[in-house]
């Protein structure tokens, strides 16, 4: 049987990245291809120029089959920006017979979206967090059980209509067909969380260029998600400000020099830069460059240790934090996160690949990864979807009903 080819678009505020996989034994990824590009017209997770993002995605993709080998057409991709936002809910529904089946699941978590959503927003994701069978709750899976009632909660992700559509119609501008949008959280959650770490609750945090992603996961399953509108790019902007220099050379500075927290610097540490309004190179105290990231590292730290606590899931996260996305690369900022969060702390980058993995092994590239997870698990949903005849009705299933098994397996 000819191993399945998997396609992921991660689309960043400062880079794309295409990867391109192949499924091997045990679902481990060999990745055949990949394509890096920076970022153009995408600001803060939000497509902002549709032709400047659809050039830069098929730059990046053309990159990831000229390695690869391989013709994209379609592909899973991340979603990501402040204007996504998600909600608890539960779904009640009678049983017509007396064992449960995959339709009756179907139903449960169809009422749970039975929620009010302005006109200008749709459900991106619906994730079943648990089940309850005549009142018994803490099933984790209900199809062959008997009951007469059963109630789901399920967590609704939903974003802004118009938001999607311009991201999709980039997507395809590129030549491209998006099977599924996936938010960037999520995508995290797979490759970097172990399943200790989601059985005894742990927060994810994707500390991206133009956004900041937080998810929770508790009991196994999704519990909170939400992204916040900071990201690295405000400390960029934030050195090249105090310290009078483009920000080319304020990325440049942070990269090479940069650290979280300014305890750890030495008070006589240097380097030089070139900053506005001379034609040569003066030195800099390093001290005064990590003050200014400290500070702002510490504001956007501060504001996802309020949104945890805001969840209500502050006192459930044992596991602690997973630090992930570029951000996470920065010295200094797990120990940042600790001191501030009060919880443990970890880098966290994608697991289970082999092959042209020299760029893409660390924190930077854990959604793209996700991405290819979450390929082989609705490749497989479909399978079993195909194979498996409905008992009840002899209409085929509908891509939301799809879309929404898979989201049962992805969260064990």
């Amino acid at each position: 049987m000819e191993e399945p080819i998997v396609v992921g678009i991660d689309i960043g505020s400062n880079k794309i990245c295409t990867l391109v996989a192949r499924v091997e034994k045990n679902n481990h990824l060999r990745i055949l291809g990949v394509g890096i590009e920076p970022s153009q017209g995408v600001s803060r997770g939000v497509i902002t120029d549709i032709p400047s993002a659809a050039q830069a995605i098929s730059r990046s993709v053309e990159k990831a089959e000229r390695t690869s080998g391989y013709e994209i057409n379609c592909a899973i991709v991340s979603l990501a920006g402040s204007h996504v936002s998600s909600v608890n809910n539960r779904g009640v529904v009678g049983i017509q017979g007396r064992v449960i089946d995959q339709q009756d699941v179907f139903r449960a978590l169809d009422s749970a979206q039975a929620i009010a959503l302005p006109h200008n927003r749709e459900i991106v994701h619906v994730i079943q967090r648990g089940f309850a069978i005549d009142g018994q709750e803490g099933i984790r899976q209900p199809v062959g059980m008997h009951g007469f009632r059963l109630e789901v909660e399920a967590h609704i992700i939903s974003a802004t209509a118009s938001t999607i559509d311009n991201l999709r119609k980039a997507v395809q501008m590129a030549g491209i067909e998006v099977s599924q949008f996936v938010l960037t959280p999520l995508a995290d959650g797979e490759v970097v969380l172990s399943e200790t770490e989601r059985s005894m609750g742990a927060a994810v945090v994707d500390l991206g260029g133009g956004t900041t992603s937080l998810s929770i996961y508790i009991n196994g399953d999704v519990w909170h998600t939400n992204i916040l509108p900071v990201g690295g790019n405000m400390v960029t902007s934030d050195i090249a400000q105090v310290m009078h220099m483009p920000i080319d050379q304020a990325e440049e500075a942070k990269l090479l020099h940069g650290h979280a927290v300014q305890a750890d610097v030495n008070a006589d540490e240097s380097f030089n830069v070139v900053p506005f309004g001379s034609d040569q190179s003066q030195k800099v105290q390093r001290l005064e460059m990590v003050q200014v990231i400290e500070a702002r590292m510490e504001e956007i730290l501060d504001m996802v240790e309020q949104e945890i606590k805001r969840s209500g899931y502050d006192g459930m996260l044992p596991a602690g934090l997973v630090l992930v996305g570029g951000g996470s690369l920065l010295p200094g900022v797990r120990k940042l996160a600790q001191r501030i969060t009060t919880l443990p702390a970890r880098i966290g980058k994608p697991e289970n690949i082999s092959g042209l993995t020299d760029q893409i092994s660390n924190p930077a590239y854990a959604t793209a990864v996700g991405l290819l997870q979450w390929a082989i698990l609705m490749s497989e949903t479909n399978q079993e979807l195909k194979e498996t005849p409905d008992k009840k009705s002899k209409r085929p299933a509908t891509t939301a009903e799809k879309l929404r098994k898979a989201f049962g397996k992805l969260l064990p």
